[in-house]
């Protein structure tokens, strides 16, 4: 797509309620569907997957996601946004699908993502941008009080899909937590385990079932303090 078309459909989307709500997300089984699988394949997302991606053409196209994501990809510690900055191409590809697909619910970010605005391929590059880009050490943090128990937690259950330092990863979908936002990560690891996340991974869910908040929160802020490798 023209990048100055692009830009104007964004903000001409973003200024008009109307539009915004003509476009709502889909709905698509997700975990409490039974039977569900687990990146089931998608054909948008093979796309992207498939694609040569130019970083170059996506720090072009990134221009739309900086005023959530931030112009270094370092989100928001509130929660609102996470950090993606340094995360790999192939996570970052398989969520903006999952929620363009309606897998995962995010009513605010779908109008953002659907095909009439950005092309798979152009999500590709977006997600090249991303992962190049360095992954800023000051994310937030939770208050440090359990982080004993949060990194038992995080070694007994965890690290064997994330890491041992937190890296993910990228051929498995799973994603780096290391310098992610505490409250992201705490956030999205409770909806998980109640499967308000609907496109979560059903062996990640098993596994917090049994957590408490308590445990949540710890693993969480351990999570957010692991340092990052210096090789990908």
């Amino acid at each position: 797509m023209n990048r100055t078309l692009f830009t104007l459909a964004l903000a001409t989307l973003a200024a008009s309620p109307v539009n915004a709500e003509f476009h709502q997300q889909p709905r698509a089984a997700g975990i409490e569907t039974y039977g569900y699988t687990w990146n089931s394949p998608d054909q948008d997302m093979n796309r992207a997957l498939a694609h040569q991606a130019d970083a170059k053409k996506g720090e072009a196209a990134y221009k739309v996601c900086k005023g959530c994501h931030k112009t270094d990809g370092s989100g928001l510690a509130d929660a609102d946004y996470p950090q993606l900055a340094g995360q790999h191409a192939s996570v970052i590809i398989k969520q903006i699908m999952d929620i363009r697909a309606g897998r995962r619910d995010n009513p605010r970010m779908y109008p953002f993502s659907g095909d009439w605005i950005v092309s798979a391929e152009e999500i590709a590059d977006i997600a090249a941008y991303l992962n190049a880009l360095p992954t800023p050490a000051t994310n937030g943090k939770g208050n440090g009080y359990n982080l004993a128990h949060g990194k038992t937690l995080y070694e007994k259950d965890c690290a064997s899909c994330h890491g041992k330092t937190g890296e993910g990863d990228a051929r498995k979908f799973f994603p780096r937590v290391a310098g992610q936002h505490f409250i992201y990560i705490k956030r999205e690891t409770r909806e998980s385990r109640d499967q308000g996340r609907r496109n979560a991974n059903p062996e990640m869910v098993k596994v917090l079932k049994g957590y408490t908040d308590a445990d949540v929160e710890a693993v969480s802020d351990h999570m957010a303090r692991l340092k990052m490798s210096e090789k990908r």
